[in-house]
């Protein structure tokens, strides 16, 4: 397959990224010289220097035998031209970023006939998140799969957790009646992603990842030591496009929502669009406004500022006033993995939302879905059986995938069921499956071959 990602930015190289652990013939583009070199030095993909506007340089690169160009620089409309540009010289499908999501629900223009095939906005992935979040107070990540028949939760087990100290296995057996998979774990104060086995010890503060049926939801709080809170009343500090939208949002759901905004003319501009949202102009860093506005009795605090370092202080600020759950937007990806350490629930970012949006269009098999988990280096998949592959011709224990990749769950016939060592995957199943970068090729080879 081969690809070509046009613009070298966040987005773009963590896409780049994630394909060169795999046997893609990649190709990223760029004008900016120390942005390609960055990616030479660290990724197996081949650069080229150039305008993706160029019809010279798309060619070039040869556009016209592509598979797919994803059009993900800082620019909407320069994506657009990109996608439109690359379907006219002959590549077969073109995905671009944007930022203006009134793109995505229109019905007076079909983009398809310009050739953008697909549009994908980071503000709009990460307001939506932001409210899945808010839905699931006490898990800090959360992926439904077939409107929710499995989830994939995330939860740090506190310190009167019945699971610490005890094994996988032990836990297993304590809660028989929750239908559960434990598909990964990361120890505090560290990056690597683990994939339990049954000997696997449960510590203080790791941050577990559960795979549960709709109706064990609400079972797992127990497990993991935790209580259900309910979430009306949400403040938001930050009038960008994703504090509007994750506001319109939460109103639309029957939350109770106040919005900080620190430009005069932003805030009135916000009264008028938002009309159940209360709009604060203020600066949202002064600790006195935040008191003023009761801080202490908001049950949740989400920063969505253009600046991290404010988004991150303030969420800590909320917390020291017994906010029950934060959330903090970032630029920086290097701060993914430090959330829970410095006593944030959640930090999203918009570029990791979109790359991971876009990247279920690379995969090979038949993959429905795709999640990138907070503060893991791996991948949840979901494959949809549509014939008998090796998958279906091996138990699950003699799939040989342990330590690499783990069954999460399978949905047959609309029936949400946990898989073990004895199951049988058939011809027809949604099969949800947790991976490491390093076994992505092999796991999807189950489902291929």
């Amino acid at each position: 397959m081969k690809i070509i990602i046009a613009g070298a930015g966040d987005v773009g190289f963590h896409l780049a990224k994630l394909l060169s652990h795999e046997a893609q013939d990649t190709f990223v583009i760029d004008s900016n010289s120390k942005k390609l070199k960055y990616i030479d030095d660290h990724l197996d993909v081949i650069t080229a220097k150039g305008d993706a506007t160029s019809i010279k340089c798309l060619k070039e690169v040869g556009v016209q035998n592509a598979d797919l160009i994803l059009a993900v620089t800082e620019s909407q409309n320069t994506n657009l031209t990109i996608a439109a540009l690359s379907k006219k010289l002959g590549v077969k499908k073109t995905i671009a970023r944007i930022s203006n999501t009134e793109f995505l629900t229109t019905d007076e223009i079909n983009f398809a006939e310009v050739g953008i095939d697909y549009m994908i906005s980071p503000e709009f992935l990460a307001a939506q998140e932001i409210e899945g979040l808010l839905n699931e107070s006490v898990f800090n990540d959360k992926f439904e799969f077939e409107n929710g028949a499995i989830n994939i939760l995330g939860a740090r087990l506190s310190t009167v957790s019945p699971a610490v100290n005890k094994t996988v296995q032990e836990v297993k057996e304590m809660y028989p009646e929750i239908n559960f998979t434990i598909i990964s774990l990361k120890r505090e104060n560290t990056f690597e992603t683990i994939i339990p086995s049954g000997n696997t010890v449960f510590k203080h503060h790791d941050q577990v990842y559960f795979s549960v049926t709709k109706e064990d939801v609400d079972k797992v709080y127990e497990l993991i030591g935790k209580r259900k809170i309910g979430i009306k009343d949400v403040m938001i500090l930050g009038g960008s496009k994703i504090g509007q939208k994750a506001a319109k949002n939460l109103c639309d759901h029957n939350f109770n929502v106040k919005l900080i905004e620190t430009k005069r003319d932003k805030a009135f501009e916000l009264a008028d669009t938002l009309c159940d949202t209360l709009i604060i102009q203020g600066d949202g860093r002064n600790v006195e406004l935040l008191e003023e506005e009761s801080i202490d009795k908001m049950d949740a605090f989400v920063a969505v500022t253009g600046n991290s370092e404010t988004n991150i202080m303030s969420c800590l600020v909320a917390k020291s006033k017994g906010v029950k759950k934060t959330i903090a937007l970032v630029e920086n990806m290097d701060y993914i993995n430090i959330s829970q350490t410095i006593g944030i629930d959640t930090l999203i970012n918009k570029k990791l939302l979109a790359a991971g949006a876009i990247f279920k269009h690379v995969r090979k098999g038949k993959v429905l879905a795709l999640a990138n988990l907070h503060n893991v280096d791996a991948e949840v998949l979901e494959f949809f059986v549509r014939r008998n592959t090796k998958a279906t011709k091996l138990k699950i224990k003699d799939l040989k995938l342990a330590g690499k990749a783990v069954i999460g769950g399978v949905i047959r016939k609309g029936e949400a069921m946990m898989t073990f060592g004895e199951f049988q995957i058939l011809k027809g199943d949604r099969v949800i499956v947790f991976c490491l970068p390093e076994a992505i090729s092999e796991v999807e080879n189950l489902f291929n071959n």
